[in-house]
């Protein structure tokens, strides 16, 4: 075993009380405490001028499954899979191969990346692409909420055992760390020709309401003991005043009980002045201060060429005109079904710049860092390429008033942005990035560096160009092999996907083969992830859980 010392960086680590020049010691894949026999270090690593932390974690980022692979079938011109792109074509930095996610992620410091999205029935799928993205640990969410057969259950009064029993069917069979619902009974609705569905409105023939499904898996989850809350997208994404309003009852409805809501930037859109579009970001942001179940991501939009990838089939055909290029596909399928719209975020434009701004305005106005998490909602809001520019905003009031400067002026007269002289420090990115997200999602073995986590370390080199420090790191280590030297990868390494085993009631196993049979005609098994079908030695990881 060798024996490393990462030595004399700037030591960024919350959970330790650790923000100065120290050393930080790895073996065997683990980080460890500093010898105290005198021990030297086979390799000693000149750290001095780094900031040195723990691998990042993002929590919600679209990077495998059916609408990523839409996205890529919709824009050929724009992303070749075996063919090197030219630089200047609009989504050159939007559509990438999995082998170049992988790549990308670690090239800016990332160890662990969760796929928020996944469609039970697609399970095998996403995970064949998963295997495909290297270096990075990845995760998925099991997506519920719009299925017939919770929501039959739920019309027919059913237990909360049996819906546990379902829910952890679901998750254990589609290798899952968590669940997430999109638009709870909205693509349900969408099928019955509802253009609009809010939270206490009533999926027609089920006779459920959102507010009934997301309680229901709500409950589910927390009694199940799954680390990670229910990953909420409420309804009425994007629509001012309606969203603002769903976001606000989703959150009272929380109860005491934890509950993560995605991308609220989508949620923070009121309908006041000449345009019927404004900033709702104080209003949210109360909430969640006054909430402490409550958690949330921000889907932060940034400028330029994007793609909206989602399954919430309702809020995508209803956005569909807005597609440029002028094209879009929407999908209805068991379940959400989805839709795939590409999207130019455009700094001179009103819209775009207060959405922008709003999402500016709920990251500097949620006062607890370990409740508020770093995302772009990849690539709805920005392609994940874009968060070093987005740390950068967030740590310099002064380059913030630059990029409102070229906002239009009436966009900023609907924010409260340039008010604002919060500054995130190095420790609060570090708890946004690295350790809240390890506490929320279960993953006790890193986000910080403690002895006995796995030796996941970000090195970045000291300066004050924000933007440059987390764009390229001087070092990143991956269960404590060096992959990344600045800023290219030296090693391509596989890591693994991040999974539950919350084995179900056999009477509900049995219950779910007739069920499949009689619907669909196969059996269960082709909606199960065999470990054998993804051809690697060791594609999984069990994360320690306890129902």
């Amino acid at each position: 075993m060798m024996l490393r010392v990462l030595q004399g960086g700037h030591v960024v680590d919350p959970v330790n009380g650790r923000d100065g020049v120290g050393d930080v010691y790895i073996e065997d894949g683990l980080i460890v405490a500093a010898p105290t026999d005198g021990r030297p270090a086979d390799e000693v690593v000149d750290c001095a001028g780094t900031i040195v932390m723990a691998g990042a974690i993002d929590i919600h980022s679209h990077i495998a499954g059916g609408h990523v692979n839409t996205a890529r079938l919709l824009l050929p011109e724009f992303h070749k899979a075996f063919q090197a792109r030219p630089g200047q074509t609009p989504l050159g930095k939007v559509g990438w191969t999995t082998e170049e996610t992988g790549i990308l992620y670690a090239q800016m410091g990332f160890t662990t990346v969760v796929e928020p999205a996944m469609a039970p029935s697609a399970a095998l799928h996403a995970h064949l692409e998963l295997a495909d993205i290297p270096i990075i640990d990845k995760a998925t969410l099991v997506v519920l909420g719009n299925d017939d057969f919770l929501l039959s259950m739920l019309r027919a009064g059913e237990s909360e055992q049996a819906i546990e029993d379902y829910v952890a069917w679901t998750v254990s069979s589609a290798r899952s760390l968590g669940v997430k619902t999109i638009n709870a009974g909205g693509s349900a609705a969408f099928k019955a020709n509802v253009r609009a569905f809010a939270f206490d409105d009533t999926v027609p023939d089920y006779g459920v309401t959102s507010r009934q499904i997301v309680k229901a898996l709500q409950g589910a989850v927390s009694r199940l003991g799954i680390a990670h809350p229910l990953h909420v997208h409420c309804n009425n994404l994007g629509l001012p005043g309606s969203s603002v309003e769903s976001a606000e009852m989703t959150m009272q409805a929380a109860d005491g009980v934890p509950l993560h809501l995605a991308h609220i930037q989508f949620y923070g859109y009121g309908k006041e002045g000449s345009r019927a579009f404004s900033s709702e970001a104080a209003k949210l942001a109360e909430i969640v201060n006054a909430s402490p179940e409550i958690t949330v991501d921000i889907g932060q939009v940034m400028f330029g060429q994007t793609v909206t990838v989602s399954s919430d089939a309702l809020r995508q055909f209803g956005g569909r005109g807005a597609a440029k290029p002028r094209k879009s596909v929407i999908q209805d399928a068991e379940a959400n079904g989805g839709g795939v719209v590409p999207i130019d975020y455009v700094q001179a434009n009103y819209y775009n710049a207060l959405q922008w701004a709003i999402g500016l305005e709920l990251f500097l106005l949620i006062d607890d860092p370990w409740r508020v998490f770093f995302t772009t909602d990849h690539p709805n809001g920005a392609p994940f390429t874009a968060y070093p520019d987005l740390f950068a905003l967030l740590m310099d009031r002064d380059l913030r008033r630059q990029w409102i400067d070229k906002m239009p002026k009436a966009a900023v007269a609907m924010t409260r942005l340039s008010e604002i002289d919060r500054e995130y420090t190095l420790a609060e990115i570090a708890i946004m990035t690295r350790a809240a997200p390890a506490k929320l999602l279960g993953l006790a073995d890193r986000g910080d560096l403690s002895p006995g986590k796995i030796a996941d370390v970000a090195v970045y080199r000291a300066g004050d160009d924000r933007s440059a420090l987390f764009g390229k790191a001087a070092f990143l280590y991956k269960d404590g092999h060096l992959v990344v030297e600045d800023g290219s990868v030296v090693s391509r390494r596989m890591g693994r996907t991040l999974t539950l085993d919350t084995k179900a009631d056999p009477a509900m196993t049995r219950r779910l083969e007739r069920y499949y049979d009689d619907t669909y005609g196969i059996p269960t098994r082709w909606f199960q992830v065999p470990e054998h079908a993804l051809g690697l030695a060791d594609p999984f990881k069990v994360v320690p859980w306890q129902r």
